[in-house]
């Protein structure tokens, strides 16, 4: 079996397929090329969805993507959240179709997520939602919790 894909290896690929991203730091008559995570930290969206091989792991190398509003991880292999707390504009993250099993990792984008997609995971408690202020579990408010189809038996966490 094929290693996983790393985090950096998913920011290599996207800067290739994305090479007008972030111009003003490299241009053809330079001699060096940008290194790697100059160009995605102009990006507000990126997505690292259906990798192949997968991610298996969120780690730090996610601070290059330091302008990112919105972030997709999708229909990965990803365990746990991790490697998000130094993004400081992330608004939207969607982390569904992993294997993710709590909201542990949150806590750093509490402040600033607006919506969380994490449907098909296997998610069992509610637990450790409330941490994430913007995001109200509200049907009238515009915010967006998508959290169906994991293993969540008991709801009373969710207060």
């Amino acid at each position: 079996m094929s290693k996983p894909t790393t985090i950096k290896d998913a920011i290599k690929r996207w800067e290739e397929k994305h090479p007008g991203i972030g111009q003003h730091f490299y241009h053809k008559t330079q001699q060096k090329p940008p290194l790697l995570g100059e160009q995605i930290a102009e990006a507000s969206e990126v997505g690292f969805q259906f990798q192949w091989p997968p991610i298996e792991k969120m780690d730090n190398s996610l601070s290059a993507l330091q302008k990112c509003k919105k972030l997709s991880l999708s229909t990965n292999m990803i365990e746990k959240i991790a490697g998000i707390s130094a993004l400081k504009n992330l608004k939207i993250l969607s982390l569904g179709r992993n294997y993710i099993k709590s909201f542990s990792g949150l806590e750093g984008v509490a402040e600033t997520l607006e919506e969380l997609w994490i449907s098909y995971n296997f998610i069992e408690k509610v637990k450790g939602v409330q941490v994430l202020k913007k995001l109200k579990v509200n049907p009238l408010d515009a915010r967006v919790l998508y959290i169906g189809n994991n293993m969540i038996k008991d709801w009373s966490d969710a207060r």
